[in-house]
């Protein structure tokens, strides 16, 4: 009877005239369930709500807000199969991919719990001199979310987002992505049973349904909240900054807008590697259908490279085509495609078609080409890589300098190629927030020292990640606290140091009392 409708605090609400419903890409067939989309009343609510529970969740205990993040963990492993099942006829990904996401998600709140437990991410810095300053990070406030449409758990309702801003001492109104109304019902049930297991104000988290772009215009728009996330398109992620800068009160907007990835194989490494190399970017090219935005969707090489080419027109051709999240993803996938082909590039190879499904295409230009016609560089979301050809290092350095800010960047080499080329290092370092070596970018590894993140227009702003544990200071800010006495300062910057945690005291990392 509650599916369908909103999670305001720890009540349903369905007032919304306006309904929608999910599609499943295998069966193609819309699924019954209708989901009301939010009225502005129902998001001021959610909103009034998260606003008066923030100054309760801003003083819960670390080892409190830390034990609420594993109750999210427990009631998301207790929903079983009907989450995994739920998700699968929602976006046609397979169970064993859904299984692994739910794995990571829980994996997430576990990390951050384990970070906030410890208490040294606060980032306390003291000078005893004249006059006496105190600096901590705090909680933002209330943080609206969206959801994206190619992770429905990981980078949705429960995911490193809502994550990392519960983390922090915020307060959420989550806008789950149209796609996925289902499953994200079903988190949004989890999390709010485990606010009330652990004891947190009602409204540290809501959940709200929305097909239209009004609804998350006017969560962005909105007074209460102090911050948006977002993982998406260039387009929706470009229409919300736009939105939060014109605000009376401008807030921030950390938008993860997509990427294409470059990956630079060095002649040397392909004499050795080449067919080996070939199968493993044809793989990363084509997981999940494509629909990662840390997919390759460029490569490059210099010189001769005709084998390769070969290689992965031979490979491809064993390809097989898949479901992707939604008919207008794979809509534009086939419009982006068609597109490349009309700007002049050639296709290297393509996977056979499957009705109502995407096959994965490899393209080809030069540098010159590239260069000429930048939009031939633009993500095409899905199974598919344009091959940028340079005829030497210059060449290829330009190329790599008039790149856009990228979420990745990939060097392909053995030791000699790599000492060779060491200025490509250099240039894109500038471009790309993740640089890897003799790797792939698929895979983003959750942990400290990931940066899942980049230069505009990859991300806004640059400074920041949306997957590991540095992604909390999204939600935080420093605050100095000058000449208080001792009575007055939260206990991360009391001189006895009851929480035993790392600061910053007068030039030096210590555990140490003032």
């Amino acid at each position: 009877m509650s599916t369908g409708l909103q999670l305001i605090g720890n009540n349903y609400s369905g007032e919304g005239a306006n309904t929608f419903r999910a599609f499943n890409p295998r069966l193609q067939e819309w699924i019954a369930t209708e989901f009301r989309e939010a009225t502005s009343k129902e998001i001021d609510q959610a909103l009034e709500l998260a606003s008066k529970a923030f100054p309760v969740a801003k003083k819960i205990t670390p080892a409190n807000r830390a034990k609420f993040l594993h109750a999210i963990t427990e009631e998301i492993m207790a929903l079983g199969d009907e989450l995994l099942n739920t998700a699968a006829n929602e976006t046609g990904l397979p169970l064993a991919r859904l299984q692994g996401e739910r794995d990571r998600t829980t994996g997430q709140l576990k990390l951050f719990a384990d970070l906030i437990a410890e208490g040294s991410w606060v980032n306390a810095r003291i000078n005893t001199g004249t006059p006496d300053t105190r600096q901590m990070q705090i909680p933002l406030g209330v943080i609206g979310i969206f959801g994206a449409s190619n992770f429905p758990l990981a980078f949705s309702v429960a995911g490193g987002d809502t994550a990392a801003a519960l983390a922090a001492g915020c307060t959420v109104v989550f806008k789950a992505h149209p796609a996925h109304p289902h499953t994200s019902h079903l988190v949004g049930t989890a999390i709010i049973a485990a606010a009330k297991r652990t004891g947190m104000p009602e409204g540290i988290f809501s959940l709200i349904h929305g097909a239209s772009n009004e609804t998350g215009q006017y969560l962005a728009a909105h007074p209460a909240v102090a911050a948006l996330a977002f993982t998406g398109s260039f387009r929706g992620g470009k229409a919300l900054y736009e939105t939060a800068t014109r605000r009376p009160t401008p807030i921030p907007v950390y938008a993860e807008m997509g990427s294409v990835n470059p990956v630079f194989f060095l002649p040397g490494i392909l004499a050795e590697k080449g067919n080996e190399l070939a199968a493993q970017f044809l793989q990363s090219v084509t997981l999940g259908v494509g629909q990662f935005c840390t997919n390759p969707g460029l490569f490059l090489t210099v010189g001769k490279a005709a084998e390769l080419v070969d290689q992965l027109k031979d490979k491809i051709a064993g390809q097989q085509a898949g479901y992707m999240l939604t008919s207008g993803i794979l809509k534009a996938y086939q419009e982006g495609i068609s597109q490349l082909k009309k700007e002049g590039a050639e296709l290297i190879g393509a996977a056979p078609e499957a009705a109502h499904q995407a096959n994965a295409h490899l393209l080809q230009v030069s540098v010159g080409q590239a260069l000429a016609k930048p939009e031939i560089c633009g993500e095409v979301f899905g199974p598919s890589s344009v091959h940028i050809t340079a005829s030497g290092k210059e060449e290829l350095y330009r190329f790599a300098s008039s790149l856009e800010g990228q979420l990745t960047a990939t060097i392909h080499g053995t030791t000699a190629d790599l000492e060779e080329y060491a200025p490509l290092i250099d240039i894109l370092r500038e471009k790309a927030g993740r640089l890897i070596i003799n790797g792939f970018p698929t895979g983003v590894a959750v942990n400290h020292s990931m940066v899942h993140g980049g230069p505009w227009p990859a991300c806004t702003p640059a400074a920041g990640t949306s997957v590991g544990t540095m992604a909390i200071y999204r939600f935080c800010r420093p605050v100095c606290f000058q000449d208080f006495p001792e009575f007055l300062l939260p206990d991360e910057l009391k001189n006895g140091n009851p929480m035993g945690i790392w600061r910053f005291l007068n030039g030096d990392f210590t555990k140490a009392t003032c």
